[in-house]
C-alpha cells in the first residue's frame, strides 16, 4: 500500500483551512488510504493554529513556523516528510481550489513516474469557477515566460497540487530556494535536471474569489522572480549575488 504525505502551507488560513481539513480528511479515511496531513504554519497572525488543532486525528501533524513564504513552508514540510516512511509526498493549496478527489487523481496517476502535476490548462480538466479573464492572461502570460526561460514541458507550472516520490525529492531538495513566486519552476527545473519524469495530468479546479494574492500588485515581482532564477542557474548567477548584496529598499518586492 501507498503511503502517502500531503503538506498543506498555510498563512492566514482561519477562514478556509477548518473545511479543508475536514474534506480531505474524511475522502482520504474512506479510500481506507495511508495517509498523513502535515499543516505546515508560517508567519501567522490569525488563529489558524487554533482551527487545525480542533481536528484531533492522529493523520494530522503541525509545523508552526514564524518565518513566511509558501516555499519556505512547504520546503520544511518535505523535510519532515522524509524523516517518516511516506514513499509518496506532495503538496496542495490550503483554500481547497483543489478538492480531495483530484489529488487522489495524482496518487492514482503516478504510476512509474517520478512525478504528477495538475494542470487546470488541460482541455479535460474541469473549472467549475474559472479565473477571471485578467488572472487567466496573466496566468498564461507568465507560463509562456517560463516554458521559453527553462525549456519545461508544462503548461501549467502554478496550480497548487503536485505529487512525487520521495527518491526524487531527496535528490532534489538540498539545492531548492525557498523563493514565493517562482518555487514550484525551480522544483520542476531541479526535477527536469534529474531527467525525472514527471507528467501533467486533468485535474478538477476551482477559482477562490477570496484568494490573498493579488495579481495587480505583484505582476512585476512575478515576473522578476523567475528571471532572477533563470539567472541563478546559467554562467551569469553574479548578477544575482550582487543584487542580493543591495540595500532592501533598491531591489523590487
Amino acid at each position: 500500500m501507498e503511503k502517502v504525505s500531503i503538506i498543506i502551507p498555510a498563512h492566514n488560513e482561519e477562514k478556509r483551512i477548518g473545511k479543508t481539513l475536514k474534506e480531505y480528511i474524511s475522502y482520504f479515511k474512506k479510500k481506507s488510504l495511508d495517509f498523513k496531513i502535515i499543516v505546515v504554519l508560517n508567519a501567522c497572525s490569525d488563529n489558524t493554529i487554533g482551527i487545525v488543532k480542533k481536528h484531533k486525528v492522529k493523520e494530522l501533524e503541525i509545523l508552526n513556523f514564524k518565518q513566511g513564504g509558501k516555499g519556505f513552508a512547504i520546503i520544511e514540510g518535505f523535510k519532515k516528510s522524509l524523516k517518516g516512511d511516506s514513499n509518496l509526498i506532495g503538496f496542495v493549496d490550503a483554500d481547497m481550489a483543489t478538492p480531495p478527489k483530484a489529488f487522489y487523481d495524482l496518487i492514482r496517476n503516478i504510476g512509474d513516474n517520478d512525478g504528477v502535476i495538475a494542470n487546470r490548462w488541460d482541455k479535460n480538466s474541469i473549472v467549475k469557477v474559472p479565473q477571471t479573464i485578467f488572472r487567466r492572461i496573466i496566468g498564461r502570460g507568465f507560463n509562456l515566460i517560463v516554458r521559453m526561460l527553462f525549456i519545461l514541458p508544462h503548461q501549467d507550472t502554478q496550480c497548487g497540487a503536485k505529487l512525487f516520490k520521495r527518491e526524487l525529492l531527496e535528490k532534489i531538495i538540498p539545492k531548492l530556494g525557498s523563493s514565493e513566486w517562482s518555487f514550484d519552476v525551480d522544483l520542476l527545473f531541479y526535477a527536469r535536471r534529474e531527467k525525472a519524469k514527471v507528467e501533467s495530468i486533468p485535474t478538477i479546479w476551482n477559482d477562490k474569489k477570496d484568494s490573498k494574492i493579488n495579481i495587480k500588485k505583484n505582476i512585476l515581482t512575478m515576473f522578476l522572480s523567475v528571471v532572477r532564477l533563470r539567472l541563478v542557474h546559467s554562467h551569469f548567477n553574479f548578477i544575482v549575488r550582487i543584487y542580493r548584496k543591495l540595500p532592501n529598499w533598491m531591489r523590487v518586492h
